[in-house]
């Protein structure tokens, strides 16, 4: 029968004797086996060791770019809580220009007066860039969808602003308001003795005296619809202005506009002097809403 056992022979050197130890084969093998185990598993963490090693600088280059990321994000939302800020001042002074101008602001716009933007509590420096996508992400989107809304809503409402103004403008410079030349006012609106028939009768506009030549302007904005004589007013002057509203100057000398000609306020369209039915040297100015004469004096601002 074979021995299970093997013997080690130690051979020193010189005149010393030779040992032998006897060990079974089952812990030879469990030795080879242990000294594999190690060999193999010194050769895996040095392996390991040297991936890891190799990794370092570009685990570093994704921290520091982590941080970067973290930065612009906190930098991004703030921005967009500035602009959400900026937003609420631009809707609060649009809603007092259309209190003013009598221009109520729709549903849609006082709801847009609450809109809110990103919560600064989550963007603390030490929070992992995680933590700042899970809440902070969400609600910067959140807040951007807001200004999408938020900025088409305002780009309407302040066309229907802008439009209205622009109505308002031109309502006022179509609106008499300043005299329509030098002088002293001769004889007013309304009823009087009539220096001709000495007979009480209704003056529909205002007579300003002075020298004769002396430029007349036009009071507002408007087109020339008439540029000639006309019955007692001699040359005359109208101008339709819009808005139901029309001037007409008499007693002319001098003609300095053409009809069909757009006029603006101040500009000159003739000059003072005594033709048709007068006593002396004046213009004869009148103001007309809806045909009907009304006191010039009420559009003199000047």
């Amino acid at each position: 029968m074979t021995s299970k056992k093997s013997t080690i022979l130690f051979l020193p050197g010189g005149l010393n004797k030779v040992r032998r130890i006897s060990v079974s084969r089952s812990v030879i093998v469990t030795l080879f086996f242990l000294a594999f185990m190690i060999i193999l598993s010194a050769g895996w963490l040095i392996t390991d060791y040297i991936k890891i090693k190799t990794q370092i600088p570009e685990l570093n280059y994704l921290k520091k770019e982590n941080r970067i990321q973290k930065t612009q994000i906190i930098a991004l939302s703030k921005k967009i809580n500035q602009i959400n800020q900026d937003m609420v001042k631009l809707q609060k002074f649009e809603h007092k220009l259309r209190v003013m101008t009598n221009l109520e602001p729709s549903k849609e716009q006082d709801q847009l007066l609450a809109v809110g933007g990103s919560n600064i509590s989550t963007l603390k420096p030490d929070y992992q860039l995680e933590e700042v996508h899970k809440g902070l992400m969400y609600q910067m989107h959140k807040s951007l969808e807001g200004l999408e809304k938020e900025t088409a809503l305002a780009s309407m409402s302040q066309t229907e602003l802008n439009d209205f103004l622009k109505a308002q403008k031109s309502i006022l410079a179509c609106t008499p308001s300043i005299r329509p030349t030098d002088g002293w006012f001769s004889s007013g609106f309304g009823y009087r003795i009539s220096p001709f028939t000495n007979q009480r009768e209704f003056h529909k506009g205002i007579d300003i005296a002075t020298r004769i030549g002396t430029p007349i302007i036009a009071s507002a904005d408007g087109l020339v619809i008439h540029v000639g004589r006309e019955g007692n007013f001699g040359k005359m002057v109208a101008i339709n202005h819009g808005y139901n509203l029309k001037t007409r100057y008499g007693h002319l000398s001098k003609f300095r506009i053409k009809k069909g000609q757009h006029v603006k306020r101040g500009q000159i369209i003739g000059e003072v002097g005594n033709t048709g039915r007068c006593t002396g040297p004046h213009l004869h100015y009148e103001v007309l809403f809806n045909g009907v004469p009304v006191n010039p004096l009420n559009y003199i601002l000047n």
